[in-house]
């Protein structure tokens, strides 16, 4: 009787087809027919049009993947083909990281600066933070006096720009001095409110179906769309940058703006911009994290409000967009005249690499079953019983995938039965 460890659910390797440890007949084929593309999604796209582009690239219909991104939203996305689509509601439950930039000052519909603005922060809300205590308690004092001491406390800085202009009286809560207070103030936040095992409600324009339908058409529909919260885990949230700036109201996720554009942007008819902090995040977290329900959170822990600006999927479990096997793809637009003669455009994603390149490139079945749960080598007569539906002798925990070392073939994924015996679960064709 065999045995195989039980899956673990922290963070994995990445799993790398030229590297991953030598087993007989696991070399790519010229022409797979079955096994997973790692693609690095460009903005702009959805996540269905990178499907669109595989399936035309494999010349194959039955291609899927692993959790969708948003179009603004670029990183790993896990393409499934042949065979292997039936891997991907295993690797859809792995952990993930992100790399996030998250716009404090404003909030919109949609969590994102694809949405419309809802909210943005006065500037007298920005001094009335800056006078809060930080839960790691009193600052330190400044180069130019104590930037916080206690609730109220005045912050002893300069009034003048550096261009001999008068500051607008919330800038000094964007002075360098405070930097680190913000900083600070944000860290503790996240540490407090937003990290470990926790409740999020979900974004309402999110692929969530309630009775049958996705929630973001039930609110693009206008009806009053209400998510339950569901636990989480956050193993990770770090603040990896914090800047000052101006952004516009009329046109969401621009860049920041010095104070002296601000000036110059204001004094237009056609836009207006208003204070904002920009924080650069990197988080890992479990399947079903809502990484623009983070940003929401953060800002409405603030009482500023918040969404995200910039979202990149850097891993999903052991498949992250360093390793060398990933496939880039870009975005073509395509203008076109519709029936009523108005004129159109769509995007389209197209992959970076084709054929005998492409193949190299792709995952074969026994590589993408050993990035997405154990593996367990079986006998020739155990893949005649489970070929069969028969039941086999080893001992398992959670699913594996069961595969012939000599060739290399994945056979089937299989299940605990009972103490010393596996199921089939999901039997793979000779």
């Amino acid at each position: 009787m065999g045995t195989v460890p039980e899956a673990s659910g922290g963070e994995q390797a990445p799993i790398v087809a030229a590297q991953a440890a030598p087993v007989a007949g696991s070399a790519a084929p010229a022409t797979p027919t079955s096994g997973l593309l790692v693609v690095d999604k460009p903005r702009g796209v959805t996540s269905h049009d990178i499907v669109a582009a595989a399936r035309g690239a494999l010349h194959m219909k039955k291609v899927g993947h692993a959790g969708t991104l948003d179009p603004m939203a670029t990183g790993v996305l896990v393409v499934g083909f042949g065979n292997a689509t039936r891997l991907l509601n295993h690797i859809v439950e792995h952990d993930k990281t992100y790399e996030a930039t998250i716009r404090l000052g404003q909030s919109t519909t949609t969590d994102d600066a694809d949405g419309e603005l809802l909210s943005a922060t006065s500037p007298e809300r920005w001094q009335e933070l800056l006078a809060l205590p930080v839960a790691g308690g009193p600052q330190s004092a400044g180069e130019n006096g104590p930037v916080n001491a206690a609730k109220g406390s005045a912050v002893a800085t300069a009034k003048v720009a550096d261009d001999g202009s008068a500051y607008h009286p919330h800038q000094e809560a964007f002075l360098p001095d405070c930097q680190q207070l913000w900083r600070d103030r944000i860290g503790d936040i996240i540490a407090l409110q937003l990290t470990g095992s926790i409740e999020q409600v979900p974004n309402t324009f999110s692929a969530i179906k309630i009775n049958g339908q996705r929630a973001y058409d039930l609110a693009r529909d206008g009806k009053d769309v209400q998510l339950k919260a569901r636990r989480i885990t956050v193993s990770a949230f770090g603040v990896l940058d914090v800047r000052f700036g101006y952004a516009p109201t009329r046109q969401l996720g621009l860049p920041l703006v010095s104070a002296a554009d601000e000036r110059a942007t204001t004094e237009r008819d056609d836009a207006e911009a208003t204070p904002v902090i920009d924080v650069d995040v990197r988080v890992s977290c479990s399947a079903g994290t809502y990484i623009r329900a983070l940003g929401r959170d953060l800002g409405a822990a603030l009482g500023v409000g918040g969404h995200l600006i910039r979202l990149r999927r850097t891993r999903v479990g052991g498949f992250d967009v360093s390793s060398p096997n990933v496939i880039t793809a870009h975005v073509e637009t395509r203008e076109y005249t519709d029936r009523n003669g108005n004129h159109q455009s769509r995007n389209r994603a197209v992959l970076d690499v084709i054929g005998d390149e492409l193949a190299g490139k792709a995952l074969t079945m026994l590589d993408a079953a050993r990035g997405t749960m154990p593996l367990l080598a079986i006998t020739d007569q155990d893949a005649v019983n489970l070929r069969y539906g028969r039941r086999i002798s080893y001992d398992i925990h959670g699913t594996v995938a069961a595969y012939l070392p000599q060739s290399g073939e994945v056979v089937a994924l299989v299940e605990r039965a009972k103490r010393g015996e596996a199921k089939p679960a999901t039997v793979f064709g000779a």
